[in-house]
C-alpha cells in the first residue's frame, strides 16, 4: 500500500483510479464493506484503489473542543488498511487553504485533473468545500461532466442498526467492549510507543509501561483488562489505566500497562493494547497507599480473568 502525504504529492503516474472519500475512524465492518465495494471494481477497471483521508479529521479542525474523541490516530488507521485491497491512502492536510477550497475546484483539480478518478464511493450526506457548498447531488452532475460515475456506500448493519464509528464510540464509552467488538471485526486497541514516565509505578513495586496516545481525546477511560501485542511472547496478559490519573493530579490522558510477571525492557517499542474487560472507573485516591492497595486488587481480578491464582504478584520491572 502506497501512502501519499499531501496533494503536492500527487504525481502524473497517480492518475487512473478508483476512490472513496472518509475518515475511515476505526476502519471498521461498514468502511470494510466500503472497501470491498471499491476493490470489485476496481478489480472490473483493472485500476488502484484509492483511500483519500484527512489530517487532522475536519471536525478537528473545525470544532477541536467538540470534536469526538478517535478510535484510531493515523498511524494506526494506515496500518488496519494495509489489511484489505487498499493500494493507495492519499492523506490530505486539512488546513485553512484546504478548508477554503471551493467544491467545484475539488472536483476540477483533485478528483478530475490529479487523480483522474473513474469510480467514486461516498456517503449520500456526504459535503465537502468551503462553506461545505458540495454535495452528492453535485459530485454526481460533475461525474457526467468528466466520466466518473459516483455510487453510495453499501449500508452496512449490525443488528438491525447500521454500523457507525459514533455508534462505536457510544459502545466504548459504556464499556461495551462486546459490542465494539461485533461493529469493528476484532477486539478494540490502541497502539503506541513505550515512554519513560515519572518512575511513579517503580516507586510502588507495580511498574508500568507508559503509552502516550497522540490523538484527539480517547473513547475509553478506567481500568481494563488487557493484553500486550508487539513484544516477544504476544499476547502479553496485564492490566491497564487509561486516564488523567487525578490522585498525582495529572492532566493529559495516558494509557498505563502492567504486564503480568513480565520483567523484561522494552522502552521505545512500538506495542499495542488490546482492551478485553473493564473492570473500574478511574478514582481520586486519598493517598498513594490507598491506590496501590487497589491497584493491587485490580491485578488480583486480572490474574483471575486469566485464569491464574488471586494473588496479586508484580515483579521489579524496569518500567515506570
Amino acid at each position: 500500500m502506497e501512502l501519499i502525504r499531501g496533494l503536492h504529492n500527487l504525481r502524473p503516474r497517480h492518475r487512473g483510479c478508483v476512490a472513496t472519500i472518509g475518515n475511515f475512524d476505526g476502519v471498521h465492518l461498514g468502511h470494510q464493506a466500503v472497501i470491498g465495494q471499491l476493490a470489485e471494481r476496481a478489480a472490473e477497471l483493472r485500476l488502484p484503489a484509492l483511500v483519500m483521508l484527512f489530517e487532522p479529521q475536519p471536525q478537528e479542525y473545525f470544532r477541536p473542543d467538540q470534536a469526538p474523541a478517535r478510535l484510531m490516530r493515523l498511524r494506526e488507521k494506515l496500518m488496519a488498511l494495509r489489511r484489505y485491497a487498499v493500494d493507495r491512502v492519499l492523506c490530505i492536510r486539512f488546513d485553512a487553504r484546504f478548508a477554503a477550497l471551493e467544491a467545484e475546484a475539488f472536483i476540477e483539480h483533485v478528483l478530475a485533473r490529479d487523480l483522474g478518478v473513474r469510480y467514486l464511493v461516498v456517503g449520500d450526506d456526504f459535503r465537502f468545500g468551503a462553506k461545505r457548498r458540495g454535495d452528492f447531488a453535485m459530485l454526481k452532475r460533475a461525474g457526467e461532466r468528466h466520466g466518473f460515475q459516483v455510487v453510495n456506500m453499501h449500508s452496512f448493519s449490525v443488528d438491525g442498526e447500521r454500523v457507525s464509528s459514533t455508534r462505536i464510540r457510544s459502545a466504548l464509552a459504556a464499556a461495551d467492549l462486546e459490542t465494539a467488538e461485533k461493529l469493528l471485526g476484532r477486539r478494540y486497541r490502541m497502539s503506541g510507543r513505550v515512554a519513560h514516565g515519572r518512575k511513579l509505578g517503580r516507586a510502588l513495586g507495580i511498574p508500568t509501561a507508559n503509552i502516550h496516545l497522540h490523538r484527539h481525546g480517547s473513547p475509553l477511560s478506567g481500568i481494563f483488562v488487557v493484553e500486550m501485542y508487539g513484544l516477544v511472547g504476544e499476547p502479553l496478559p496485564g492490566v491497564a489505566n487509561i486516564g488523567t490519573r487525578p490522585t498525582v493530579d495529572g492532566t493529559e490522558v495516558i494509557l498505563e500497562v502492567h504486564l503480568l510477571d513480565f520483567d523484561r525492557e522494552f522502552y521505545g517499542a512500538h506495542v499495542s493494547v488490546e482492551f478485553l474487560r473493564k473492570l473500574r472507573d478511574e478514582k481520586r485516591f486519598d493517598s498513594l497507599e490507598a491506590m496501590r492497595a487497589e491497584i493491587l486488587n485490580d491485578i488480583g481480578r486480572a490474574r483471575l480473568y486469566f485464569g491464574g491464582p488471586d494473588t496479586p504478584q508484580p515483579r521489579a520491572a524496569r518500567h515506570s
